[in-house]
C-alpha cells in the first residue's frame, strides 16, 4: 500500500474514533443531564480560563527549554524563542496529522537554527520516551492514592448502571477481552510478518533497551537535574491544570488532588488515543468524573471545558508561531 494512502487511512481511522465517541458520550444523556450541561455552563467561573491558559503556556515553554537541554550534548544552543515557536507549530500540526508535527518542528528549528534536522530527531524519540516513563509514573501514584480506579473507570465505560433486564460487564471480564484481542492482533502480526516468537523476543529486548537508553541518557546531560526538575515541573502544572479546571464548575470544585491525577491519566491517553484527543479526552474525563458520582452531562461540560482551553492555547500559540518565526528571524539579520 503507498505510503501517504496508509497515512491518510490512519488519519481517518482514528479521527473516526473520535467522531464516534463524540457521538458516543452525547447520545444517552438524558433531559436531566442536558438540563445540567446548561446550568453547569451558565454559572461557570469563565475567568479561571486565564489562569488556564497561562499554565498551559508556560508548560509549552518548559518543553521547549527541555529540549534545548537534549541539543546540548551534540554542541547545538538554538534560540528560546525559536525553539518555543517550533514546539508550538509541532503541536498545532499534530492536531492535523499524527506524528507530522514531530517532524516539521525538527524541520522548522533546522530552517532557522544551525542544528540538523536528521539529529533532532534523535532528540524527540528520546523526549518521547521520558514522557512515556514520566506518564507509567502517574499512572502508578493514580494507583497507589485510588487502588481500585482503574477498575472502577473499566466498570463505568463498559456499564455500571444496572437497567432492568441488562446485564452488566465486569471489570475483570472486559480485561480479559482486551487481553485476547490484543492477542490476537499479536498473532496475525506475527503470521503477516512472519516472525517467531524468538523475533518476538528480539523485538521486546529492543523496546527495552530504547527505554533504557532514554533514561541512562539523562545521565549524560549537561545539567541532568535541571532536565529533571523541568519534566517534573511541567507534568505538574498538567496536574495544576485539571486541579484549576475543577474550580471553574460549581458542581465540580469539591475534587481536589486525588481526582486531578485521575484527571491526568485518563487525560493523557485520550489526547493520544485521536488527533488532538478529539472526542476521546472529553469522553474519558466524562467516565473519570462519573466515578466520582458527578452528573454525566456535568462530567461531560467538564470535559469539554479542559479539552477545548488547551486546543485554543495550541491554536493560538501555533498560528502566532507560524506568522512570527520569519518575522523575528529576519530581525535577528538585520
Amino acid at each position: 500500500m503507498n505510503k501517504r494512502l496508509r497515512t491518510i487511512l490512519q488519519y481517518a481511522f482514528f479521527l473516526g474514533i473520535g467522531i464516534f465517541l463524540v457521538w458516543w458520550s452525547v447520545k444517552d444523556l438524558t433531559g436531566t443531564d442536558r438540563s445540567a450541561i446548561r446550568s453547569a455552563l451558565k454559572t461557570a467561573r469563565y475567568w479561571l480560563i486565564i489562569p488556564v491558559f497561562a499554565i498551559l503556556f508556560l508548560s509549552h515553554y518548559i518543553r521547549a527549554i527541555r529540549w534545548k537541554l537534549l541539543m546540548e550534548p551534540m554542541g547545538y544552543n538554538p534560540s528560546t524563542t525559536n525553539t518555543l515557536f517550533a514546539v508550538f507549530i509541532g503541536y498545532l500540526a499534530n492536531q492535523a496529522v499524527p506524528r507530522l508535527g514531530e517532524v516539521l518542528k525538527c524541520t522548522v528549528l533546522a530552517r532557522y537554527e544551525k542544528v540538523p534536522a536528521d539529529k533532532l530527531i534523535g532528540t524527540i524519540i528520546l523526549e518521547r520516551v521520558i514522557d512515556a516513563i514520566t506518564l507509567l509514573l502517574v499512572f502508578a501514584i493514580t494507583l497507589i492514592i485510588q487502588p481500585d480506579i482503574y477498575s472502577q473507570l473499566l466498570d463505568t465505560i463498559f456499564h455500571t448502571q444496572p437497567q432492568s433486564g441488562r446485564k452488566t460487564i465486569s471489570s475483570s471480564l472486559v480485561m480479559m477481552i482486551i487481553g485476547g484481542v490484543l492477542l490476537l492482533l499479536l498473532v496475525i502480526w506475527m503470521i503477516r510478518k512472519k516472525k517467531t516468537f524468538a523475533d518476538l523476543g528480539q523485538l521486546l529486548r529492543r523496546i527495552g533497551r530504547s527505554i533504557w537508553q532514554g533514561v541512562s541518557a539523562v545521565q549524560h546531560l549537561k545539567r541532568r537535574w535541571w532536565f529533571i526538575f523541568l519534566t517534573v515541573s511541567m507534568w505538574t502544572l498538567y496536574l495544576i491544570g485539571g486541579y484549576i479546571g475543577f474550580q471553574a464548575l460549581q458542581e465540580t470544585n469539591q475534587y481536589g488532588i486525588k481526582e486531578a491525577f485521575t484527571v491526568l491519566s485518563a487525560g493523557s491517553i485520550g489526547m493520544i488515543a485521536t488527533p488532538g484527543g478529539i472526542g476521546a479526552y472529553a469522553y474519558l474525563l466524562q467516565k473519570t468524573m462519573e466515578v466520582y458520582g458527578l452528573n454525566a452531562g456535568v462530567a461531560l461540560a467538564f470535559g469539554w471545558i479542559l479539552w477545548v482551553a488547551q486546543t485554543i492555547v495550541i491554536l493560538i500559540g501555533g498560528l502566532v508561531s507560524f506568522v512570527a518565526i520569519p518575522w523575528y528571524n529576519k530581525k535577528k539579520t538585520v
